[in-house]
């Protein structure tokens, strides 16, 4: 098996019987979910993507937010958007009225209040325009064309009382400028939205990689944007257990009701999660598990002391026995094992038997997950292989 695939079915596995939390009880068709269903998806900046467990689409709902967020300074700018909505946490659950006192702008765009004036920010003449070209944004970033579920749209806007009282309120300050109705409609239609975990995985990845996607190669927004978006998950993704999950976890993130977790490591992977059990703040119990221990075993943690995180020195000598050595310097990490990868498949052995040495010695930070994979590749290369460290 692929060394990083059977790393991630690892990973799954261990969480697997997990079972606290429950679904969202509050909207019926996402109450009714399977509980037990588990997935996990990462994308690289090469376009490869690795999707285990459940394979079946599953709505966004909030994991929609940074996205639209990000349509929106695009098309907008940072100072207009920010007139509309703060970005600072809000302490509060994520259907509170958190809205500053004497402009009414909604303390951040991942919070309900922020997410419904954000999406009065994408122009549409009608709820359906908008929402059309919401649908077709975040089709740009999961690089496929998404469809909205009608029926957890029809759930959503039968129980979504609460969200129109914060759009009129919205309304009220004027932080949304249209009909408060039309917009809180486009919202429900953008959180019904379509996804597989892998699709969050690339969707992560694009902002991951300076919102450029790892498969299309398209510029869907641009790295600043892309920056200003990650910037606001590292501190408000989780709703109000976002300082913990920094600590813990360390990744920008960001999740949703339906079960579902995008995090990202900047510059290495796009990460999508899904299991719909919730915990008393919403997000995904098995989800955040899974994604703990991935950071752990990867080293992704934002804070994590690193020399060099992606660009280990790749130095390629040969000896007069005829041996080929490629001699690495640094810190070896998950994803800069693919650079070193590429290295090795440019070496020329002089012949078929030419021992080739990889040699670590100097490595100075070697994460397990990397040597596996390095361990892994290296046999295929022909020759007599031998890793030292």
């Amino acid at each position: 098996m692929d060394p990083v695939r059977e790393m991630l079915t690892s990973v799954l596995d261990e969480v697997r019987g997990e079972d606290a939390g429950e679904t969202a009880q509050y909207i019926p068709e996402l109450a009714s979910a399977d509980p037990d269903r588990l997935a996990l998806a990462i994308a690289d900046p090469h376009g490869r993507r690795i999707a285990l467990g459940d394979e079946d689409p599953f709505t966004i709902q909030s994991i929609s937010k940074p996205f639209v967020f990000a349509l929106a300074l695009d098309a907008l700018g940072r100072d207009e958007v920010l007139r509309h909505v703060g970005v600072e946490p809000s302490g509060e659950p994520f259907n509170a009225i958190s809205l500053e006192e004497g402009t009414g702008r909604p303390a951040n765009p991942l919070i309900n209040a922020g997410a419904i004036a954000t999406t009065g920010l994408i122009p549409g003449p009608s709820a359906g325009e908008r929402a059309a070209r919401i649908v077709e944004g975040l089709s740009r970033f999961a690089g496929r064309t998404l469809q909205v579920d009608e029926e957890v749209y029809a759930s959503e806007a039968s129980t979504g009382d609460r969200n129109r009282a914060l759009a009129h309120l919205l309304r009220s300050y004027g932080v949304i400028e249209t009909d408060p109705h039309e917009v809180v409609e486009a919202y429900f239609r953008q959180c019904s939205v379509l996804v597989t975990v892998a699709d969050l995985a690339v969707m992560a990845g694009t902002l991951a990689f300076g919102g450029r996607h790892p498969v299309t190669g398209e510029q869907v927004v641009s790295a600043r944007t892309a920056r200003d978006v990650v910037s606001v998950m590292t501190s408000c993704g989780m709703y109000d257990a976002s300082g913990s999950w920094l600590i813990r976890v360390g990744l920008p993130a960001k999740s949703g009701v339906s079960g579902g977790v995008i995090a990202i490591s900047p510059l290495q992977f796009g990460v999508g999660v899904f299991s719909p059990r919730l915990d008393e703040y919403g997000n995904s119990t098995r989800g955040q598990r899974l994604l703990e221990r991935l950071s752990d075993a990867l080293g992704l943690h934002v804070f994590e002391q690193h020399q060099s995180i992606a660009t280990p020195h790749v130095a390629v000598s040969h000896g007069e026995d005829g041996t080929v050595r490629v001699a690495l310097d640094g810190e070896l990490s998950f994803s800069g094992a693919e650079r070193v990868l590429n290295a090795l498949r440019n070496v020329e052995l002089p012949a078929a038997s030419a021992p080739l040495l990889v040699d670590l010695t100097r490595v100075t930070q070697l994460q397990p997950a990397a040597l596996a994979v390095l361990r892994e590749q290296v046999d295929g290369l022909g020759g007599t292989v031998r890793v030292e460290a």
